[in-house]
């Protein structure tokens, strides 16, 4: 089933001779449950692709389809509203409220939509997660490794349609970075939760089900790695 659809995606920067294509006609789309990895060097467009899919920016023109929903066709209220409920979103830098507890952290998401949190489902994100001795803690009295647990754990507890992963692993150590992926290729598999992650390391890549790679705004390759 197809959860992820991208027609003509273009965002362009500055105007007339000053102009920049960040991103140039890029299309594409994503299967539910499918493990994507999209590299390219630095400037080639990929964070901008993902700011796109995660509803930060919007484009200058084309369409990002999600579950059926075309997300800038969205007010900018309604698309707030699906991106917290249907877009896990992790980053390289954690974003974790500083204020928070471990616990209040992963459930934000929830509790800015007022809803109930299902503590069954809490404590099985945060077992599998390792946190369950650290729900108490701020984020300043974890380590690197254990804060990234945190914001997987934020990403998952809406049960997204798709979660995106901005180098994830790029501000840890080659132990904590194994560890990471392999939670999220964990979440991928368990829950058939789709995982696009955007990254340098070749070897995450690999790792993936499809690579897709970009350069210069335009996607150069788009590779199958297993079905």
């Amino acid at each position: 089933m197809e959860i992820l659809k991208i027609e003509h995606l273009s965002k362009i920067y500055g105007k007339g001779e000053m102009a920049v294509k960040a991103l140039d006609n890029v299309s594409f789309s994503v299967q539910k449950g499918e493990f994507v990895a999209i590299i390219g060097p630095s400037g080639s467009g990929k964070s901008t692709l993902l700011h796109m899919l995660g509803g930060v920016d919007r484009p200058t023109y084309g369409k990002v389809i999600i579950d059926n929903t075309d997300i800038y066709s969205l007010d900018e209220t309604a698309l707030a509203v699906f991106r917290r409920r249907q877009i896990g979103l992790i980053y390289q830098f954690y974003n974790l409220i500083p204020v928070l507890t471990v616990e209040e952290n992963i459930t934000l998401p929830l509790l800015l939509d007022q809803h109930k949190v299902d503590m069954k489902q809490l404590k099985e994100i945060v077992d599998a997660l390792k946190l369950s001795d650290r729900l108490n803690h701020l984020p300043n009295q974890l380590s690197g490794g254990q804060q990234q647990r945190v914001s997987i754990g934020r990403a998952l507890i809406n049960n997204p349609s798709i979660i995106l992963a901005d180098e994830p692993t790029g501000n840890l150590d080659s132990k904590n970075s194994s560890e990471i992926i392999a939670l999220l290729k964990m979440f991928n598999k368990m829950l058939n939760q789709t995982l696009i992650v955007i990254t340098h390391d070749e070897r995450i890549a690999l790792q993936a089900d499809r690579v897709i790679s970009i350069e210069d705004g335009r996607i150069a390759k788009d590779e199958v790695i297993r079905p």
